[in-house]
């Protein structure tokens, strides 16, 4: 019995040791190019209600065998994880959340029958059971003019028992504006999102070196106009159309949705067309591309500075990752010069005291006015590529401007969290929270605006509410 005992001490102090370790980046916010660092926070966050268990199961192995180290090993390891489950998992501050945009008791204009597949809490371990949605992949929406190159984008539709909401949502995903592709990490929220009736268009936009920001924004607008103009086909609204993504892929929503009326922003063929989204929704966007810049330590990894050392940056996957992608790994373009990934001096034709109009050009907070869509901006407070002060400040502007605005910073939360793990990952399902209602809102007529007009009126009246055919 002493053997067993000691043994069963030694292999759950063994384990509470390691949660407690590895627990250690959660409480740091690191700075880019630190890449292991990051890959390791989030990995540990996502699994958080796991090693919170191993606490908890830690702390009665101590008292069972009579160990005072591994109780208190275990009683740490469950302190820590609860902590940071609770604090990931808070909602949006009261002055930039839900009740600011649209009002105290903003849930009741949501129905029951709206809600039956919504999240129940900010805190779920595990995402609901849904009915599983159609999925068309591949589908060509755009020919680049002069060109034989095809656009694709994968288009997810409701179950066939569920009625659509009226409402398609263009999802960009995140690129460093230089690889990855579609359907990489979302199809669970994808999934959970097409079961409350949504269309979802997963867009694959052209990336540098093939084109340039200008490239992605142009692409950006022919899956607007290729929705719209399918809007019959697939039982949506032509002007119900959310503009949303993720990383570089929420920096291009965000420059879109704010540049409806800018003419230069248009591809040729498209000019004249109604190109304007009801609402655009952000997942830590880079809203300035020169604090992007610096943040991201561009300054000290792409030129030389004097008087401090150059910063090296990484220049191929970790084996394992490479093992692990497996046959994705060239669709998603990981086989690049990894060293030139998401590189503004490239992408933008020089550093920012070189072509300082480029980065302000590019930059959604150059183009902020007071008829841009309702936005949604989610961000994690230790963000390692896109600034949250740079989000913080794009809030700003947008209240100023009279725009609706929900601005909701994770604590210990850092960049790409929703697409780690998403079934499980406490921070992935406080972010689908705030978008499902969102959506929901914006279905109603809450918080929208006529991005048509040169001078919008913000339009706060509840519209009748559809009920399920």
């Amino acid at each position: 019995m002493n053997t067993i005992s000691t043994l069963v001490q030694i292999l759950f102090a063994i384990a509470g040791c390691i949660a407690v370790l590895v627990s250690i980046p959660l409480f740091f916010a690191f700075r880019w190019p630190a890449a292991a660092m990051w890959g390791l926070k989030l990995f540990v966050s996502a699994l958080s209600p796991l090693f919170a268990l191993v606490g908890i199961v830690t702390s009665f192995a101590g008292i069972w065998t009579g160990s005072v180290f591994t109780s208190c090993v275990g009683i740490a390891a469950l302190w820590i994880y609860v902590f940071h489950i609770i604090r990931i998992t808070r909602p949006p501050a009261a002055a930039s959340g839900f009740d600011k945009v649209f009002g105290h008791g903003w849930e009741n204009n949501i129905t029951h029958e709206k809600k039956i597949y919504f999240l129940p809490f900010r805190t779920t371990f595990r995402m609901p059971a849904v009915p599983e949605p159609r999925l068309k992949q591949n589908v060509s929406f755009a020919t680049i003019p002069g060109t034989s190159r095809e656009l694709l984008c994968d288009v997810w539709q409701p179950p066939e028992d569920v009625s659509p909401t009226g409402i398609a949502l263009i999802y960009l995903h995140g690129s460093a504006f230089y690889f990855l592709d579609k359907d990489w990490g979302t199809r669970p929220f994808f999934r959970h999102l097409a079961a409350q009736g949504y269309v979802i268009m997963d867009v694959a936009y052209r990336l540098s070196p093939e084109t340039d920001i200008m490239g992605m924004v142009h692409d950006t607008r022919r899956a607007i106009a290729w929705m719209k103009e399918q809007a019959n086909s697939y039982g949506i609204h032509p002007d119900r159309i959310v503009l949303s993504g993720g990383s570089a892929g929420g920096h291009l929503a965000l420059l879109t949705a704010y540049t409806t009326n800018d003419r230069s922003f248009t591809p040729q063929g498209l000019a004249g067309k109604d190109l304007g989204v009801c609402a655009v929704i952000s997942l830590y966007g880079t809203n300035d591309l020169e604090a992007l810049y610096y943040h991201t330590n561009q300054h000290l990894t792409s030129r030389a500075v004097a008087g401090k050392p150059r910063k090296a940056v990484p220049t191929k996957m970790p084996g394992w990752m490479v093992k692990a992608i497996g046959k994705d790994y060239q669709r998603l373009g990981l086989d690049k010069d990894f060293a030139s990934i998401g590189s503004l001096s490239i992408i933008l034709g020089g550093h920012p005291d070189e072509c300082p109009e480029q980065y302000a050009r590019f930059s959604p907070i150059t183009h902020v006015h007071s008829h841009c869509p309702p936005t949604l901006l989610i961000h994690g407070a230790h963000d390692i590529m896109a600034s949250v002060a740079a989000t913080r400040r794009l809030y700003t502007r947008l209240v100023e401007e009279n725009v609706p605005a929900i601005l909701h910073v994770l604590p210990q939360t850092d960049h790409g969290f929703d697409l780690v793990l998403p079934t499980i990952s406490p921070s992935a399902h406080n972010a689908i929270y705030d978008v499902e209602r969102f959506l929901a809102l914006i279905g109603i007529g809450k918080g929208t605006v006529d991005v048509r007009q040169p001078a919008a009126t913000v339009l706060f009246q509840q519209e009748q509410r559809p009920t399920r055919s």
